[in-house]
């Protein structure tokens, strides 16, 4: 330290300190003002990059609210149809019901019909079988009956006996 107080110069220390103010001048003027704008300008950007996400996040909360919106109302459609379509098979499942009451109520009374139809038909066709049978049994005992003189004689006399004359 001896040695710098020693060879201080005055001369060398003024010019240095002049050549200092005047290389301060020339970095104010050509270096300082670019480089603070510079970093105010990332500043402003920076600010303006933190609004813009701030106003992202807002309006994707807004996105968010009314996407859950419409998917509350799109499940209250959808419950809506459901219970529609619910209501429809109830009352197509009732209608065919009825339908097939109704449709078998006619297919039974025919069927009785029918039947009741049949049953006549078989009733007359027995009366014609029991009136021929009948016939061919009283047939055969009348010629069983007239088959010898003697007894046809008999037979008209006890029908003329029988046979009161007025």
């Amino acid at each position: 330290m001896e040695k710098l107080i020693n060879e201080f110069s005055v001369g060398l220390f003024f010019w240095q300190t002049v050549l200092f103010i005047i290389l301060l001048l020339l970095l104010r003027k050509f270096a300082w003002k670019p480089i603070l704008d510079a970093v105010n300008d990332r500043e402003a950007g920076i600010k303006n990059a933190l609004v813009a996400a701030e106003e992202a996040k807002k309006e994707m909360q807004n996105v968010t609210a009314d996407s859950e919106k419409l998917l509350k109302e799109a499940r209250t459609e959808r419950e809506a149809m459901l219970k529609e379509a619910r209501e429809i098979k109830d009352k197509m499942i009732a209608d065919s019901k009825e339908q097939a009451k109704i449709e078998g109520d006619k297919m039974i009374k025919h069927a009785q019909s029918a039947i009741e139809s049949e049953k006549k038909a078989a009733v007359a066709d027995i009366k014609n079988q029991v009136a021929e049978l009948s016939i061919a049994i009283a047939e055969k005992v009348l010629k069983e009956e007239l088959s010898n003189k003697k007894e046809q004689l008999k037979l008209v006399e006890n029908l003329l006996g029988d046979v009161k004359l007025n």
